[in-house]
């Protein structure tokens, strides 16, 4: 029978080994530079070729994420913590880590050349190696043709040794020339038919040395580190090719056995990668999803510092995902991680482009911020009591309207316009009896409330939404005159919103108009006044409370104003509230 060799691949082994992954990743770049000068010092051609790619990706995955980290904090620097401020990314003098990137390059360099030259000389050997097999191939047919085979024996167990001596071949060449190698051989067994006793010595040499190997092929299949036991098992094949036939009655048992261990180790090898194939497939599907959601958040339109950040923290969790995520396939493996790093890296990007263009964008803030402090400075001491009034009214909203400033500039610039804003309207409250001091409260008021008629959500149910019209419109009406010359304008925009929320807003302002014209069917009672008085006071107190908020950044002195009415206020409704309840408890004894 011929011993066909089961085998993944019928190639050399030493030119098939499979490559040990060891993974550098958490290796600072010190580290990964210290462990690639050594194996270039140590000449280590086969452990130097096994990772200089997997210590080169963890180079630049360190790399990269080393200088990201000193832009972060570089970032961080310059970052407000208020919810108008953002941070200001400041650009180093120098790219980060270039001298260990510069050190890198040569080595690998210096790798790609030596790598170059030594898979040179492999060549040449193996071209060398080749011509001296075939060469031993036909000394061996040589031999044969002269017959007298038991005076060339000894010569042809020297070159069986020269054979196993010589090194590998190239693998394009390796199956033909093997088998014409070992039919070579067997021809020249079956011609030994004088000398038998020459023959038998070897037959028994080789029987003893193909039992041994299927023992130590038995004993791999308990052997737990599969891909190991694979390995053994190719050069044991290897070895079996080099040694010559057994006796004729031994030669189907003894291959048979070898090949049944090899039929283990190879059963357990192709589970192992299937197994292995499935969890690659698993792990590309959660590589993939990481991907997409890489791409979805690098494509997003993020206008807000504080997005950025969010979405910065969302891209770093899924990094540390990736990270947990498991290998993939080879064929995948580069494809995989180069779609993830293009993502990443276009998030980084436009995050970088956007506070490079915020820095400037801040500074004409400053500039604008500190121009309305000087003008504001400049009109503190003005007794113009209106026409100063509607400046700082203006520079107010002016001061809103104006993007965020650094942060340690922030706080200062707000400290210095808003006690020269202070100044002025302590100094109008104390010496004006003014008259605009309300007028403009009111303004304030019923802009607050045009705000809430805006943001409100109709329910739907007609009787509901009519209530709650009526209740905007007497609340509006309740607080009183604004400045006439926002006067147009601001009830535009109310009937504008009214209309807008409640298709029926025109229908109902009409009909409460009619009916405040109506006149009464019969004088009202005392009762009846003063509930009426109690219900516009208690409109006026709600759009009091609803808008105190607007003032909390302004004058301290128009804060003051507006909680004195507010305390007013709730003190004439305890005192009607009073007066209801004796006229209640009258009536009730009359009856």
């Amino acid at each position: 029978m011929s011993e066909d060799i089961v085998t993944i691949n019928d190639v050399q082994p030493e030119a098939k080994n499979e490559k040990e992954y060891v993974d550098f990743s958490e290796k600072s770049l010190s580290e990964i530079l210290d462990i690639f000068s050594g194996m270039l010092e140590a000449e280590d051609h086969h452990d130097l070729y096994k990772n200089a790619e997997h210590l080169k990706a963890a180079f630049y995955k360190n790399l990269k994420k080393e200088r990201a980290a000193v832009r972060a904090s570089a970032t961080d620097d310059g970052e407000s913590s208020s919810d108008s401020e953002a941070p200001v990314s400041e650009e180093p003098r120098d790219i980060p880590f270039s001298g260990e990137e510069q050190r890198f390059k040569e080595m690998y360099s210096k790798y790609k050349i030596e790598r170059a030259e030594y898979n040179a000389r492999n060549e040449r050997q193996m071209e060398e190696n080749l011509v001296t097999k075939l060469g031993i191939i036909d000394e061996i047919k040589a031999l044969i043709e002269k017959g007298d085979v038991s005076h060339g024996f000894s010569e042809f167990r020297a070159l069986q040794q020269k054979w196993r001596e010589t090194g590998p071949i190239p693998n394009s060449r390796y199956k033909d020339v093997y088998e014409t190698y070992q039919h070579t051989v067997e021809m020249f067994y079956d011609l030994v038919s004088i000398d038998r006793d020459l023959r038998d010595i070897d037959f028994k040499k080789n029987l003893e040395v193909k039992t041994r190997f299927c023992e130590m092929a038995e004993k791999l299949a308990e052997n737990k580190n599969v891909v190991e036991a694979f390995r053994t098992l190719q050069k044991l094949h290897e070895e079996w090719k080099e040694f010559g036939p057994v006796a004729k009655e031994y030669r189907d048992s003894i291959w048979e056995r070898f090949k049944a261990a090899t039929s283990v180790i190879n059963k357990k090898y192709q589970a192992y990668f299937e197994e292995q194939k499935a969890r690659f497939k698993a792990n590309l599907e959660t590589k993939t999803a990481l991907c997409e959601k890489a791409e979805e958040i690098a494509g997003k339109a993020i206008e807000s510092a504080k997005e950025w950040s969010r979405n910065a923290e969302e891209i770093v969790s899924l990094q540390e995902q990736w990270k947990k995520a498991g290998a993939v396939a080879r064929k995948d493996s580069q494809k995989i991680y180069d779609r993830f790093r293009a993502a990443c890296n276009s998030f980084y990007d436009r995050r970088k482009a956007y506070f490079d263009s915020f820095k400037d964008e801040m500074q004409e803030n400053l500039r604008k911020k500190i121009a309305i402090c000087e003008q504001a400075e400049a009109l503190m001491d003005s007794e113009d009591w209106k026409k100063t009034t509607e400046a700082f009214i203006e520079l107010q909203k002016q001061w809103k309207e104006i993007g965020p400033v650094s942060r340690k500039k922030s706080e200062q610039l707000w400290k210095r316009f808003r006690a020269a804003c202070d100044k002025f309207f302590e100094n109008r409250n104390s010496n004006s009896d003014d008259p605009s001091v309300g007028l403009y409260l009111n303004l304030k008021s019923k802009r607050a409330l045009l705000k809430e008629i805006e943001a409100f959500v109709p329910s739907g149910n007609e009787e509901e939404d009519v209530k709650a019209m009526r209740d905007f419109a007497e609340r509006w009406n309740s607080i009183g005159y604004v400045p006439i010359k926002e006067k147009a304008k601001l009830s535009a925009a109310y009937k504008a919103a009214l209309e807008d929320k409640f298709p029926f807003a025109e229908k109902e302002l009409r009909s409460m108009r009619q009916q405040s014209r109506k006149p009464a069917a019969r004088p009202m009672s005392e009762k009846e006044r003063l509930i009426s008085i109690y219900n516009k006071k208690e409109a006026e107190l709600a759009t009091y409370e609803n808008n105190i908020g607007f003032l909390s950044q302004s004058s301290g002195a128009l804060m003051k104003h507006l909680q004195d009415q507010i305390e007013a206020s709730k003190a004439e409704l305890a005192k009607l509230e009073a007066q209801i309840k004796e006229l209640e408890k009258t009536e009730n004894t009359e009856e």
